[in-house]
């Protein structure tokens, strides 16, 4: 019947013309004599009446088949008839009447176009990491209208940590073609112009711009440093009188700009979920000193918890694992008095630190001199039934301990002479894990991991206190809902971690 209903090209209320036929005139011409004064549907019969029979030379007359509207078809048929229409029709067809502008925003027709029109770019929707030396980044690719289009997303200025994420398009590729697909470069400031995106493999590919020019702007390099300084800092050099951190903003334009947007990009997948994790793994923004806000990678591996750089810069570039979590191992604060003096904050953790290289020691664990492991460890086994009481006497740590535990949280404040980018931490935290920050010299000279205080405060936010830099980061979650991102399985997410860290290294 759908078959017959698209030749005959009518609904469900008309019947099949092959039936009419053996009708009668009088019940045929009973059939076309309701009235029709709607114009759009007088507009699609007039359109389907040129198709049919204009130039057949015959004119309508008594015995001529009834008409016929293509506004009667069900919904369901109307999403095939259009789905099979070239592209460049859809836009026009949208403008007809309100019904089919309506049909056209149907999700099956776009998907099929992707399957179909777009087959070559299917497999790069979803998340990826732009090869970008020690910078890294986060392209996310998503079907928008008429589009596939490759959104950058960067991080708040520094230091608002929890504001929202910031994106801009850098290459869009049009569902329009049946055959081919026309891909544009959104890079710089003059509009979209000709680029290519070759697939190199499943989980892999690149982009070209092929009219760089457009990049350039009438200034010079002055002025596209200004205004890249603008975006990527919301400030001008002016504004920035650490002589430090201006060295490593003009490091990072010069070497970000010289790829003109003609990038190499892998996949990445959002961490799994398990209902026994501390808080929901994700995407977090991260204060880091000098180099500004990064994006970090939240995922939990058993008994530890690891912070995976997406983002980076020239000291622990993208890649690179930057904190880890023991959560085997609680930190039970002092009371808030007790807790501003920063000896006896390093007093506690160092003696956690002693504890776990016992016992990695005991396990026949690799270890450095400091006696943690530089590598990623494994997921750990159970820790023994005789958990790891607090350092010290127990006297004010254990005093802390309940309120943590029941969830209530406790009074939290950072030592004095520890810095931080952004004084607007929460000061109740949830509890705290000993932890270890990896720290390197410039180019990723002598890497080390130096022990640190994991800080949970909520569901979205925690921090860490870097011992040995007596500095503090805090990070915020990422709001944003990423289609495409989900591992496929648990090992193709450690799979994917180990590629992206050995890259970096």
């Amino acid at each position: 019947m759908a078959v017959c209903a698209r030749l005959c090209g009518v609904g469900p209320s008309r019947g099949c013309r092959r039936r009419q036929q053996r009708r009668g005139l009088a019940e045929a011409a009973a059939a076309d004599s309701e009235p029709d004064t709607d114009p759009e549907e007088e507009r699609i019969e007039a359109g389907a009446a040129a198709l049919a029979g204009a130039g057949d030379g015959r004119s309508a007359g008594p015995s001529s088949p009834p008409r016929c509207s293509l506004l009667e078809l069900p919904p369901e048929l109307l999403v095939e008839i259009f789905a099979s229409l070239p592209g460049t029709d859809l836009p026009s067809l949208a403008q007809v009447c309100t019904k089919f502008r309506r049909i056209l925003h149907t999700d099956t027709i776009w998907r099929r176009r992707c399957r179909e029109v777009l087959h070559r770019y299917r497999h790069i929707l979803g998340l990826w990491q732009p090869d970008i030396g020690p910078y890294g980044g986060l392209l996310n690719v998503v079907v928008d209208g008429l589009f596939i289009i490759g959104w950058m997303y960067l991080p708040p200025h520094d230091p608002h940590v929890d504001d929202p994420m910031r994106f801009k398009p850098l290459f869009r590729i049009h569902l329009m073609e049946r055959k081919s697909a026309t891909v544009e470069c959104m890079y710089g400031h003059r509009g979209p112009h000709n680029g290519h995106v070759q697939i190199v493999k499943k989980d892999e590919f690149s982009t070209k711009c092929n009219q760089t020019d457009h990049h350039r702007m009438s200034g010079g390099r002055q002025e596209e440093f200004r205004t890249w300084l603008r975006e990527e800092w919301g400030r001008t050099l002016e504004d920035i009188f650490h002589e430090h951190m201006q060295e490593l903003i003009l490091m990072k334009f010069i070497y970000t700009s010289q790829y003109d947007n003609c990038l190499t990009y892998r996949r990445i997948y959002l961490p799994p979920s398990h209902p026994d994790d501390l808080i929901r793994p994700g995407l977090f923004k991260g204060t880091y000193g000098s180099h500004g806000l990064e994006i970090v990678m939240l995922s939990f591996h058993g008994k530890h918890a690891r912070g995976t750089k997406i983002t980076g810069d020239p000291n622990i570039p993208a890649g690179q694992q930057t904190v880890e979590i023991d959560l085997r191992h609680r930190i039970h604060l002092p009371d808030i008095e007790s807790l501003r003096d920063f000896n006896e904050l390093s007093r506690i953790v160092l003696e956690v630190r002693e504890q776990v290289r016992q016992e990695q020691q005991q396990e026949g664990g690799p270890e450095d001199a400091a006696g943690l492991g530089r590598q990623s460890p494994q997921p750990c086994a159970e820790p023994p039934a005789e958990q790891a009481k607090g350092p010290g006497d127990g006297g004010a740590e254990a005093a802390a301990e309940p309120p943590a535990q029941s969830g209530q949280g406790q009074p939290f404040v950072l030592p004095v002479g520890v810095s931080s980018r952004n004084e607007d931490y929460p000061r109740t935290c949830r509890m705290c894990f000993y932890g270890t920050g990896l720290i390197a010299g410039h180019g990723f000279t002598s890497p080390e991991r130096t022990p640190g205080v994991f800080v949970l405060f909520d569901e979205d936010r925690f921090g860490f206190i870097w011992l040995e830099l007596k500095s503090f980061s805090l990070y915020s979650r990422v709001q944003a809902a990423f289609r495409n991102a989900d591992a496929p399985s648990p090992q193709a997410f450690e799979e994917m971690l180990k590629n992206i860290q050995s890259l970096a290294s």
